[in-house]
């Protein structure tokens, strides 16, 4: 079946993790968007990921489906259409990310052990909540470092998913929350069905936050490094 809906990770597929969209990738977008619909499916706030990609006009798909957000043409601004959240034991959260520090040794961390969003998802910042973003880019960009305590993470917070995030950190959400299951809940809500979806991405890994769309059936392409992302699309045919 034809393609109608193209679903985007945004850091590491788009952008350099945390930076601008650039320009080269921006034009790109605006040639698909001529054909197919798009949305954003990311880690981070709706609003976080409009504004690192420029105000592009797309839907947003926030802090792993905690949060919707659809792009008012008319307006030409985004609207937070769902807000979900749910309650964190604080106190329990911080033992566990001191188990972590202490089987691992990762005391040197600037700020706070863990980092609690208003939704309630977290973050495990490996080198702390307000640690300088050169840090972050050089502290684990291949993960391999994370993938070693991947599993010990996971087991510690079994009661939340648990993917590898960025290039120092743990993204811990709750339970029914994930990119391939609100990526189902968007298509769902607007008509499109399984197989009119293809999703760019490029952390596909084990552990990695896009895996779970990966091995779900969907239509994947692998974006390897998202400065190659215009060659990709174009080979792919569709543009």
């Amino acid at each position: 079946m034809a393609t109608k809906l193209i679903a985007f990770d945004l850091d590491g597929t788009l952008t350099q993790h945390k930076t601008q969209l650039e320009e080269k990738n921006r034009k790109v977008l605006s040639e698909l968007s001529e054909k197919y619909k798009l949305v954003m499916v990311g880690a981070g706030s709706c609003m976080r990921i409009f504004k690192q990609m420029n105000e592009f006009p797309i839907d947003i798909i926030g802090n792993y489906g905690m949060q919707f957000a659809e792009y008012n043409y008319d307006k030409k601004e985004l609207e937070i259409v769902s807000n979900d959240t749910v309650p964190v034991d604080r106190e329990e959260i911080i033992r566990r990310a001191t188990l972590i520090r202490d089987k691992y040794n990762l005391h040197d961390f600037a700020g706070n052990t863990m980092e609690f969003h208003d939704s309630g998802m977290l973050t495990f910042p490996v080198l702390g909540t307000t640690a300088k973003i050169e840090d972050k880019l050089a502290y684990d960009p291949d993960k391999s470092k994370r993938r070693v305590m991947y599993p010990y993470v996971k087991e510690l917070f079994h009661d939340y998913n648990v993917v590898i995030g960025g290039t120092s950190s743990f993204d811990i959400i709750p339970g029914k929350y994930g990119k391939y299951n609100s990526l189902i809940r968007y298509a769902d809500k607007h008509g499109f069905k399984r197989d009119e979806i293809v999703y760019c991405g490029d952390d596909y890994q084990p552990g990695g936050n896009d895996h779970d769309v990966y091995v779900s059936g969907l239509k994947f392409i692998i974006v390897d490094l998202y400065t190659n992302f215009e060659d990709i699309i174009r080979k792919s045919g569709l543009i």
